[in-house]
């Protein structure tokens, strides 16, 4: 392993509020009367209907009383005052500070938490180790380059979403990987457990309410991001937005915190200190899911497209995940963390020195796409936000190549494909509401569906075994580990599966055009 690479200090929170509250008087030197009366009154009509629900503190409630007095009397002071006021409040709400000892401590720690978390292995065993059949963590991809990059420029991780476990995962794999801690957020809900939570605040996590739609605490957030990507503090954002709860690789994803990258960086150019921002994809590769029977089931369910997050799942109780660590510890099983190609902020590959290359592998002078002929940064939001599309679609794209497909994904494409083949005629909602007989698929099918499918894989990143039905036993070892209803199950007339999982876990590898 790299000798530990140098940390960040995090600003104290008072210093972070000023910095934030400086941004807002700025925003609102461009906000007419008009307009800063409907960004207040939008955090009032959005926050009563929230804390209606959800309770409060009174401190809270009263602020916002105090920003619905405000729109009612339209002045302009008071507007303003008010506006400060929630953004300080939201900027010491989202804020944690980063703990150098806790850091330290934890990533000793983690070892052996990881190991029995994955399996009953060594600790040492959990690192990337060659060939070792007994790894279970794999990391793959340009980590020597993106090691040096971290020490000239700064760094926005942006992976795959899965599961909650996916956090200390990809910041344990960080460590491993000589890289440094990268600030995160991570939703209210998570900081719910106090042991959790200890760490979590300590360990470069800010929180993220997902529950407040308002405009200015979006803003907030934003700038927040801003404000440490500007101080060099690597950062990670899952740019799916939230747990992917079909299983399927995210395709369409959230810019809002992915075009602060590029704000940052115009920020450093124009104050004349110039500091690189590279985006990193990463994909992250489980063979199980705690919480999929609760993921597809919220996909499933029409209430599924309004809802944002899940805050009743198998992962709210200490007990449940308990469980599922000593099941999994029994698996040979690994995870396989892939770090892709980095990329400018405008979507652009980049060489090892860090240059912007055109798709020829020209080098590209970046500065020409914000700067005018004289080197000074030019504003444009609408530009902004194209090279923004720009870099999620890169990103998407990333993702599907990049994925590393498992035994339980590719047993589970073949499954459905099985059951769909019986039942001509039905769609994706007859389907998975099958059971017993219905759900009953031949197991010779299933296992010509993965030889063929394994034929067309050449060239994808794949760790299974090397014989169709060698990944249908797998699959099937995995699956009776920990799911209350196995995904599929083998009896005697053949393979019985429960529809819904056998449909998310298939959704993994949609997309995929081998497949189709």
């Amino acid at each position: 392993m790299a000798a530990e690479p140098a940390l960040f200090r995090a600003p104290p929170a008072s210093e972070l509020s000023a910095a934030l509250g400086a941004r807002f008087r700025r925003r609102l030197a461009t906000l007419s009367d008009g307009a800063l009366v409907e960004l207040v009154g939008d955090t009032v009509f959005h926050e009563r209907k929230r804390l209606g629900n959800d309770g409060g503190s009174d401190r809270y409630r009263e602020l916002i009383d105090a920003a619905a007095r405000a729109v009612h009397q339209g002045e302009r002071s008071a507007l303003e005052a008010v506006g400060l006021a929630l953004v300080e409040e939201y900027t010491l709400e989202i804020h944690n500070p980063f703990s150098t000892r806790t850091y330290r401590f934890a990533t000793r720690l983690m070892p052996g938490l990881l190991t029995r978390l994955l399996s009953a292995t060594k600790p040492r065993d959990l690192l990337q180790g060659g060939t070792d059949p007994a790894t279970r963590l794999r990391l793959h991809g340009p980590i020597e380059r993106l090691c040096a990059l971290a020490e000239t420029a700064t760094l926005i991780l942006a992976p795959t979403h899965v599961s909650n476990l996916d956090s200390p995962l990809i910041g344990y794999s960080l460590f491993a990987a000589g890289l440094p801690p990268f600030a995160y957020g991570a939703g209210l809900n998570l900081f719910g457990n106090p042991a959790m939570a200890f760490f979590m605040e300590r360990l470069g996590a800010y929180t993220v309410d997902r529950r407040k739609r308002n405009r200015l605490y979006k803003e907030t957030l934003k700038d927040y991001s801003v404000e440490i990507i500007g101080r060099g503090h690597h950062s990670l954002f899952f740019p799916g937005g939230t747990r992917s709860r079909s299983g399927r690789l995210e395709t369409k994803l959230k810019k809002g915190l992915l075009g602060t990258g590029l704000d940052a960086w115009q920020e450093s150019v124009a104050a004349g200190r110039p500091r690189d921002v590279f985006i990193v994809p990463c994909t992250l590769s489980i063979g199980l899911v705690l919480e999929a029977e609760s993921l597809i089931a919220d996909a499933l369910a029409e209430e599924g497209r309004q809802r944002y997050i899940i805050m009743d799942d198998e992962f709210s109780e200490t007990r449940t995940i308990v469980a599922f660590i000593q099941k999994l510890m029994a698996l040979d099983a690994a995870v396989h963390l892939r770090f892709g190609e980095p990329m400018d902020v405008m979507g652009n590959p980049i060489d090892a020195e860090g240059r912007s290359l055109d798709p020829h592998g020209g080098v590209i002078d970046r500065l020409g796409y914000v700067c005018d002929r004289h080197g000074a940064v030019q504003r444009d939001d609408q530009r902004d936000h194209l090279y923004t599309e720009r870099v999620a679609e890169r990103l998407a794209e990333a993702f599907q190549r990049d994925f590393t497909a498992q035994s339980t994904h590719l047993a589970a494409w073949a499954a459905w494909r099985s059951l769909a083949g019986l039942h001509p005629g039905m769609d994706t909602w007859q389907l998975v509401r099958l059971q017993g007989e219905e759900a009953t698929v031949a197991r010779a099918g299933v296992v010509a569906r993965i030889g063929e499918a394994m034929g067309r894989l050449a060239g994808r990143h794949t760790a299974m075994p090397t014989s169709a039905e060698g990944v249908l036993e797998e699959a099937l070892h995995r699956f009776a580990s920990y799911h209350r209803r196995r995904a599929i199950d083998a009896v005697p007339k053949g393979l019985r599966l429960t529809p819904e999982l056998v449909l998310y876990y298939q959704n993994r590898l949609v997309g995929w055009n081998e497949l189709q």
